[in-house]
């Protein structure tokens, strides 16, 4: 994952994602299926309310949570047995989706990296340079801890991360 201040934001319509613990199966007011990754509940109530998520094919910030089956592992007496279905690959539809979304990330990385300044370990450093004015306003990308992301928050120092992905197909 790659760090990526958000001050100027370089991008005024785009997500923040954040990749942590909890995914939820996700659908927008068009029916558009996704993945994202949640700190907690609370995290996925306070982003969805504030139109903080928005669907990677069309946009929509309409998001609810899709029904999912719960994660039930089986006894360690019980023999497990995949289904065809439980292997199958995705479908056509599922496969566009899933590369749009990838050729959204890679536009995204594209378009960070032209417009910003890599700033590798020293983001947190750097990102508080610029929001205590000691430093001219730029949009950055790098590294950091989630101790780091952590005290930059607790200074209203608003940050993001996004999937780094692969520039190739």
């Amino acid at each position: 994952m790659i760090d990526r201040l958000r001050y100027p934001l370089p991008f005024p319509d785009e997500p923040t994602y954040l990749i942590l613990m909890i995914v939820y199966s996700l659908l927008c007011s068009a029916e558009h299926g996704f993945d994202a990754w949640f700190r907690n509940s609370a995290a996925f109530d306070a982003q969805a309310a504030g139109g903080a998520i928005a669907c990677p094919i069309c946009g929509d910030t309409g998001i609810r949570k899709a029904l999912m089956a719960p994660a039930i592992r089986p006894s360690s007496k019980a023999a497990v047995t995949p289904t065809a279905e439980a292997i199958a690959t995705p479908t056509a539809e599922v496969a566009d989706h899933q590369a749009v979304a990838m050729q959204a990330l890679r536009e995204i990385r594209r378009k960070i990296e032209a417009d910003c300044d890599y700033v590798g370990d020293n983001f947190a450093e750097e990102a508080r340079k610029i929001h205590y004015g000691e430093v001219e306003a730029h949009g950055i990308y790098g590294e950091s801890s989630e101790a780091d992301r952590e005290a930059l928050a607790e200074e209203g120092i608003e940050v993001g991360r996004i999937p780094w992905v692969p520039l190739g197909n």
